[in-house]
């Protein structure tokens, strides 16, 4: 098992891998299938064979770990960022494209709420659900929120998303061992967050 997993080694091999996991976090707020979440998890299982976690073996090259965690997280404010200047200047066409939608609707409004009094944690909880950080970034921008409101929670949502990300990979390849069982456990984790997340914003406020 050990080696079909070295043999994608070189997919995840520095300098590429920040590469492709930069791109990918950071346009996946316009296409939320991308696999930002797995590359990352899979390129953190493989930093962990740094260590020769469970092994003794380690590969060539594998991903340093805190630039990993510092790429994933700057792409993601930058995707955010990009996203909520683009809905800003969307203009009435992207105002009655969110009017159509009850759950962008929905979305708008507590998000804007939220912002109001300071409780952007909704921005963080937003970015491990599906679409959230979509949603997020766009309702922002149409609602004309200032950058001061939203850019600091946006890379706390970065952060917090990419440590939580990278260490499941990390700390799932020293529990487990570096094999893919130890990707598919962390995968699973990360998804399991994102359901959590998903059923906490669509509870009604009290």
């Amino acid at each position: 098992m050990l080696e079909g997993f070295w043999d994608v080694g070189s997919l995840t091999a520095a300098p590429w891998i920040y590469v492709v996991v930069g791109v990918s976090v950071l346009l996946d707020v316009f296409v939320p299938v991308l696999p930002s979440g797995v590359l990352v998890i899979t390129a953190a299982t493989a930093a962990a064979a740094g260590s020769g976690a469970a092994t003794g073996q380690v590969p060539d090259e594998v991903p340093d770990i805190l630039a990993l965690t510092l790429c994933a997280a700057t792409a993601s404010v930058l995707g955010d960022l990009v996203a909520y200047r683009l809905a800003r200047r969307g203009g009435a066409r992207l105002d009655r494209a969110i009017a159509r939608s009850r759950r962008l609707r929905s979305a708008q409004e507590r998000l804007g709420a939220a912002l109001a009094r300071g409780g952007g944690a909704l921005v963080v909880l937003a970015r491990f659900a599906p679409a959230g950080r979509s949603v997020v970034s766009l309702s922002a921008g149409t609602t004309h929120r200032s950058t001061r409101d939203f850019l600091p929670w946006s890379a706390l949502a970065g952060l917090t998303w990419a440590v939580y990300s990278v260490a499941l990979g990390y700390l799932g390849a020293h529990w487990l061992g570096t094999t893919w069982l130890a990707a598919g456990v962390s995968v699973t984790a990360l998804f399991g967050a994102g359901a959590a997340a998903t059923y906490v914003m669509r509870r009604k406020p009290a």
